[in-house]
């Protein structure tokens, strides 16, 4: 199984040589085959288990793994969750309360540990059951796809194996391994599967696995192809929002033609309206997809909120919106002259520096402005929009609501929530992109300006 194993590895890609992978190790047979199989692979790997505080038995199974670890001179990170509570708390099913413990205990152990990439054990068993309790649950053309051998930061390095070569595999090595008394437990809906439904199946098909990976190979194929024909959709379809300051809000919203997503096929347009709340990391349910489909192709307004209570789809006139519902705090922090001052959370810059200036030719809806020193009451700074601020804009003679002024560049509301003002300590000097204050403008006589540039931090 190694030499198997090490191919696939070489022909996957899945482990770049200077990854460090945190393995999901349980103790089972298919975790332990996992560790071994990277470990003699020369992966570097650290082993992470998770108690989840179900069994009494599971302080032994805790302590043997790590053992185990150790004799590999393996890295051992161990965690801890009560998982029954949070099934109560969260209204969740054990496994699922269980699957989202391991996967959370797997993200802050992978940063403590330095790791690149998270590996857990799925086989080709695992894809199999996978699938046939995805169709028990009236799933689309992307469950049927299975588990994916990497998604993100996860990789799943032992898809290609069943579930009998991972237990051969311990056995043969004369690993100690344990059994989860859940793979047997008939409450559980994939043990279920496991012990019932795919035995029948293979009563009608000896050939079950292989052809449900077909299936799973066939969808995957069909679903990224419709996915890349949803995505050129919505791209004719968009409506660019906040001219050059895009960059405030595309993380958290996006405005499509309401006319071209009405005139697609029904199937491409329910997938366009999913991929867009997908990629605001939301979901529609079947049912909220169908009532989202069907009003963009009528007159009426409305809108619906996806899974989660987070993102909502609004339809109107001849728009489609979907916005993550935002909850922004007032902000306000120095700048740094000369040097760049960083946003990380909102995803934009400001970059300033002194110079020797005078008059220049400032343009009202610039990302750049130039600024008289003279006329600055320090200290800099930047905060958010307040109710009443106002400005006079340079060439105007009188002062300017700042909520007209973002009215009239067309911010959006979540752009407005996110966007920055350069103030001293007289007031409102820049509104980047909208205007420049007229007591800032620098004149004739100016000696030293400061420059200001606002821009994202992606490149």
């Amino acid at each position: 199984m190694f030499e198997r194993f090490q191919e696939h590895l070489q022909k996957s890609g899945l482990i770049p040589g200077v990854a460090r992978v945190l393995v999901g190790y349980s103790g089972g047979a298919d975790s332990t085959a996992l560790l071994h199989l990277l470990h003699k692979a020369g992966v570097d790997v650290v082993a992470a288990h998770l108690h989840h505080g179900q069994r009494a038995e599971a302080e032994e199974e805790l302590a043997r793994c790590q053992a185990f670890a150790e004799q590999l001179n393996i890295p051992f990170v161990a965690g801890r969750a009560d998982v029954p509570r949070m099934s109560r708390e969260l209204g969740k099913s054990l496994e699922e309360a269980g699957r989202n413990a391991r996967y959370e205990f797997f993200k802050q152990a992978a940063f403590s540990a330095e790791c690149n990439l998270i590996a857990t054990a799925h086989t080709r068993t695992d894809q199999v059951e996978t699938v046939l309790l995805n169709i028990a649950r009236g799933t689309g053309l992307r469950g049927l796809t299975g588990i994916p051998e990497r998604r993100d930061d996860i990789i799943r390095p032992l898809l290609p194996f069943s579930r009998e070569e991972t237990c051969s595999y311990c056995e043969e090595h004369g690993f100690w391994t344990h059994a989860d008394p859940a793979n047997s437990d008939l409450t559980f809906s994939r043990a279920r599967i496991r012990s019932m439904i795919v035995p029948e199946l293979k009563l009608i098909n000896p050939g079950l696995d292989a052809s449900v990976l077909r299936l799973a190979a066939i969808a995957d194929e069909e679903d990224r192809f419709m996915n890349g024909m949803a995505a050129a959709a919505l791209e004719q379809a968009e409506i660019p929002l906040n001219g050059s300051l895009r960059f405030l809000s595309d993380d958290c919203e996006m405005r499509f033609s309401r006319s071209h997503l009405a005139h697609l096929p029904e199937a491409l347009r329910k997938r366009s309206i999913r991929l867009a709340c997908e990629a605001l990391d939301a979901a529609l349910s079947y049912e909220q997809t169908q009532i989202a489909s069907t009003e963009v192709v009528g007159k009426t307004s409305g809108a619906i909120t996806a899974e989660g209570g987070q993102v909502v789809v609004q339809w109107g006139g001849d728009t489609v919106d979907v916005r993550r519902l935002l909850d922004v705090s007032p902000f306000r922090y120095p700048i740094t002259i000369p040097g760049e001052t960083i946003s990380e959370e909102f995803g934009w810059q400001f970059t300033a520096f002194e110079t020797d200036g005078c008059a220049s030719d400032l343009r009202r809806a610039s990302l750049e402005a130039t600024l008289d020193s003279a006329q600055i009451k320090e200290p800099l700074h930047f905060r958010s929009v307040k109710p009443g601020d106002s400005m006079q804009p340079f060439g105007f003679t009188g002062r300017r609501k700042l909520s007209d002024l973002m009215s009239e560049a067309k911010l959006s509301q979540a752009a407005r929530a996110r966007f920055p003002i350069v103030c001293d300590m007289i007031g409102p000097l820049w509104a980047p992109g909208v205007c420049v204050e007229e007591r800032a403008r620098p004149k004739t006589e100016s000696t030293q300006v400061i420059v200001l540039r606002f821009s994202s931090l992606k490149v």
